[in-house]
């Protein structure tokens, strides 16, 4: 992997897709190109298990029209993947020999665990789940995974995806109330086959551009304020509640739907009934959306070949190198304003002005590693910067509400700017989250002011109550002077949010 590019190709059974990975600053690969093709190969496999003529005509031009890309970025060696409708046809060898004849790739044909591996693995490098069911329903077949502690369990491959099950239950662009109930019984008594998904109450994590279409469709619905899908939540009554809606319409307005791709209007309600029927069988009120999948798990696979360790021991940590790359994050002076932030958190849970939870530590560990991280692009707007970059910036490891969390932490300036930030937000917090959260930000822009110069000298932070007042002793190494005179002018917000007065006794240490 020591190549500046990096391309796959994915042969899919609705769709084909080439993705190209360029190198970025921080050595890692991200993507360049990513170009889609609607060739629906499963649409020409005969009732025989014959991949037609047409259809292998259709492969082999949709991949010569993507070697001109890869040839543009001079790529020699570019991994080719297909999947169920190669691996279904029986005449897989008369393919093979086609497509290398006429193009520059070679296809590797991946078994049906091999499909199914690679969506696990994208899911456990890239969200924060630990145990949960995956789910990638393609054209041709539907992979399912459960993975516990980060570790792959089970697996199993159906022989249907969303376009089979179209053309095998649905005659027109619509389903009938009859056939919605032959596909919705059908698939019930397929997945009943599967003793290890019933009332695990596991989250559903769905991947694939069916998946996909489902979340940008809900956050359409809803007018979902934050950018980006990976990561994206949704409820067993959020997943019924789009099925009735598409099936209320006619055709034409399903294709005008807003966040479904045109070319997949005849295939979302399949895909949805599968998911729907997923969740009630599994017991779980919780549907995921990874935008991370097979392509991205064949990925992860070769950037870790080398290291003969294919899961990422922490994947938020992983996230946070990224960032501290792309923004010049100075990571000794992040490392000394967290240390900062949790002593301050640990002194005033000891005097029992707070309850700690873990996932508290987390949040401020976090906030503080980012604090003010808009001053990349402009210094007199940081704050605002800040909170637009990580509240809109996908953090593999985060789910959308924390995501939010660590952005009103990290661009904490004042409670009237906190205010505003949360202004869209109101329904997502309580009103003890919000006043927790704006606690969290004024200790960290207080941490922040005790290395205002950089120079990592604060060495140990004590807490102390003096009648009403809390009085912090500083103790310090060398000039503390610069970091004295930016404490007091911020500890301000602190004060606000304990209503208490704070006295800073900075210490020389001996």
């Amino acid at each position: 992997m020591n190549q500046e590019k990096y391309a796959i190709v994915d042969i899919g059974s609705n769709t084909m897709r080439l993705v190209v990975y360029s190198r970025d600053k921080s050595g890692r690969l991200t993507e360049a190109e990513n170009v889609k093709a609607v060739a629906r190969l499963r649409s020409y496999l005969s009732a025989s298990g014959r991949l037609e003529d047409e259809g292998i005509d259709i492969l082999v031009e949709t991949l010569q029209s993507f070697q001109e890309i890869t040839r543009h970025h001079q790529l020699e060696e570019v991994k080719c993947v297909a999947t169920a409708a190669i691996r279904q046809a029986n005449n897989q060898q008369e393919i093979l020999d086609r497509v290398a004849e006429e193009t520059d790739f070679k296809v590797r044909i991946l078994s049906e665990y091999e499909e199914a591996y690679y969506g696990y693995l994208a899911v456990v490098n890239s969200t924060p789940f630990s145990s949960g069911i995956t789910v990638d329903i393609g054209g041709g077949s539907t992979e399912l995974t459960l993975f516990e502690d980060r570790k792959l369990v089970y697996f199993h491959s159906f022989p249907f995806g969303a376009l089979s099950l179209k053309e095998q239950f649905i005659k027109n662009d619509m389903p009938t109330p009859q056939e919605l109930k032959t596909l919705r019984t059908f698939l019930s008594s397929q997945f009943q086959t599967l003793p290890w998904l019933k009332g695990k109450g596991l989250p559903l994590i769905g991947i694939g551009g069916s998946a996909r279409n489902m979340a940008q469709i809900h956050q359409e619905f809803i007018e979902y304020p934050l950018a980006g899908i990976h990561q994206y939540k949704m409820t067993a009554n959020d997943v019924k509640e789009i099925d009735s809606m598409l099936l209320s319409m006619d055709f034409q307005e399903v294709q005008r739907v807003e966040g479904l791709s045109k070319d997949r209007a005849d295939i979302i309600i399949p895909a949805i009934e599968v998911f729907a029927n997923l969740m009630g069988l599994i017991g779980t009120e919780v549907f995921a959306l990874s935008r991370k999948g097979l392509r991205d798990g064949v990925f992860y696979e070769e950037l870790t070949k080398d290291f003969e360790l294919s899961v990422f021991p922490n994947v938020v940590e992983e996230s946070f190198y990224e960032l501290a790359i792309d923004y010049d994050i100075n990571l000794t002076h992040a490392a000394q304003v967290s240390t900062n932030a949790m002593m301050i958190l640990h002194e005033l849970e000891k005097q029992g002005i707070l309850n700690v939870t873990p996932k508290d530590e987390k949040f401020i560990r976090l906030g503080s590693a980012v604090y003010n991280l808009g001053t990349y692009i402009d210094a007199e707007a940081s704050h605002q910067h800040t909170f637009y970059l990580l509240a809109n910036r996908t953090i593999d490891g985060l789910l959308h509400k924390e995501r939010l969390i660590l952005a009103l932490i990290a661009s904490f300036k004042n409670k009237e700017l906190f205010k505003r930030n949360t202004a869209l937000y109101q329904e997502w917090f309580t009103k003890e989250e919000i006043a927790k959260y704006s606690l969290f930000g004024a200790i960290v822009k207080l941490a922040y002011s005790l290395n205002a110069t950089k120079r990592n000298v604060i060495d140990w932070i004590g807490l102390e109550l003096e009648g009403d007042a809390l009085k912090f002793n500083i103790y310090c190494r060398g000039d503390w002077k610069p970091e004295q005179y930016q404490a007091e002018k911020q500890k301000k917000h602190l004060e606000k949010q304990l209503k208490k007065p704070i006295q800073l006794h900075f210490i020389e240490q001996e």
